[in-house]
């Protein structure tokens, strides 16, 4: 069930604790796009390293790429994106709003197969035009259909300057793995089956931007593309989606907001395909899809180009296309995922509380460090030594410091950016009970209990959470 109350109050405290702003703000903003704040960053940034770790370092045979975003145009003749990457699109004729005409029928449990031609779509639309409403006016009253072509042209130098050849943004990352396929091949000599991973940034001429940022015009992709020989697909198809399912979990994501959801109507490209959903504020949505391309990739940019990608065998001699086994997520929709799997509310002390319970893993502060009064020069002096000890013993580490307004406000703001643990620096660290001398309060974000610990103590805890 949709709750819309929630994804309010996910998108207000994006903004108000530095995660994510709206783009061109000041100048009224632009649909569909955004900015990752200080600490929205720092929360991307995480992600992307267990990511990376994740399909690259903890994987054997596979290669990280970044590619390039400007392609020649050709690529996106190849992959049929110029011809096969549209939506449909249809206009209120009250107000000019645009919606999608799929998504709406969608809506209303009717399904459109994107192989449609306009003339399918617009008859199936048609039929059902009385129970489908504007969604700024409520008319029903809409144009024809028409396919609106998602790629964003672009130009480049006097290359595309008489409009005959336009260049595109890319559509989608993962075209820039397969056009250095025969690259990584011939230069890192990899044995199939092998993989190449890659994040990269991909732009939509989206109709309709939508849900903050799960549907935006310009956002980024955390491909895998996973060569197989043919035929041989079966079994690590298999293999991919329980990892990727795992490795959600495994940045604190729970198992119930999670599901595989396998497609019903196949894209152009792909043999199968099977999408992870989450439980988004508004429902289940997908989250990643990993499909079975077979080879249809390599093999239409083997006939654009004339280049050969047949990959040969260093033991046999064999030569074949390989097969493609992709995973592919969207950052945005992974971040909004993150946020509100962990938002959470209670009584903390009996007084209401907001906080991200997020894994210490991927948090975007690890630790707040701060004096118990600001106004007391020996324990601010003291509080520093303490950040600088951690920040030695945890290099590479976020080590906040916050001395505004009174304690109580400075875990509650550090319980809101999801700070797993605040280090309090107060008069028993200086020594006012001997015992206690060095010792600092360590405060739990989740259950707000505290512990006094010395700082070698506070270092090792910090250091197995975040491992």
């Amino acid at each position: 069930m949709a709750d819309q109350n929630l994804m309010e109050k996910i998108v207000s405290l994006a903004k108000r604790r530095g995660f994510v702003y709206p783009g061109s703000e000041i100048y009224g903003g632009l649909a569909g796009t955004f900015d990752y704040g200080p600490h929205g960053v720092e929360l991307l940034n995480n992600l992307k390293r267990a990511w990376w770790d994740a399909n690259v370092y903890q994987k054997d045979n596979f290669y990280g790429l970044d590619a390039g975003m400007f392609k020649n145009p050709r690529t996106w003749e190849a992959s049929g994106h110029t011809s096969g990457f549209s939506d449909p699109l249809a206009e209120c004729k009250k107000c000019n709003t645009r919606i999608r005409v799929d998504k709406e029928l969608d809506a209303i449990g009717v399904t459109a197969d994107e192989k449609m031609s306009e003339e399918e779509i617009n008859k199936l639309f048609d039929e059902h035009r009385a129970e489908i409403a504007c969604p700024k006016c409520g008319a029903h009253d809409f144009s024809r259909v028409r396919k609106f072509n998602l790629l964003v042209k672009s130009n480049l130098g006097d290359f595309t300057s008489d409009g005959s050849e336009p260049v595109y943004l890319p559509g989608e990352a993962c075209q820039g793995i397969y056009l250095d396929y025969k690259n990584v091949v011939d230069s890192m000599h990899p044995k199939i089956p092998f993989g190449v991973a890659q994040i990269g940034k991909a732009f939509r001429n989206e109709i309709s931007p939508r849900n903050f940022l799960f549907r935006t015009r310009e956002f980024e992709q955390a491909d895998t593309q996973l060569f197989v020989k043919p035929n041989e697909n079966k079994e690590p198809y298999e293999t991919l989606k329980k990892e990727r399912m795992d490795w959600y979990l495994s940045i604190g994501i729970r198992p119930d907001n999670l599901r595989l959801k396998q497609h019903a109507n196949l894209v152009f490209y792909a043999k199968d395909a099977w999408d992870i959903e989450y439980n988004y504020p508004w429902g289940f949505d997908e989250l990643e899809g990993i499909h079975d391309r077979s080879d249809y990739d390599l093999t239409q940019h083997m006939q654009f180009s004339g280049a050969d990608l047949n990959y040969t065998d260093p033991e046999t001699g064999e030569k074949y296309i390989p097969w493609i086994l992709e995973t592919s997520m969207g950052m945005g929709r992974l971040f909004l995922a993150v946020l509100a799997d962990a938002y959470r509310e209670d009584g903390l002390g009996g007084e209401a509380r907001t906080y991200l319970s997020l894994s210490p893993k991927i948090a975007p502060v690890k630790a707040m460090v701060s004096p118990l009064l600001k106004n007391k020069p020996e324990l601010v002096e003291k509080a520093r030594e303490v950040r600088a000890a951690l920040r030695a013993a945890l290099p590479g580490v976020a080590i906040a410091w916050d001395d505004n307004g009174n304690i109580g406000k400075r875990y509650r703001r550090q319980d809101e950016i999801g700070t797993p643990f605040c280090v309090t620096i107060d008069f028993d660290t200086l020594g006012e009970k001997q015992e206690l001398k060095d010792t600092v309060t360590l405060r739990h974000r989740d259950s707000g209990e505290q512990e006094r610990l010395s700082i070698r103590e506070v270092a090792e805890r910090i250091s197995r959470a975040i491992s």
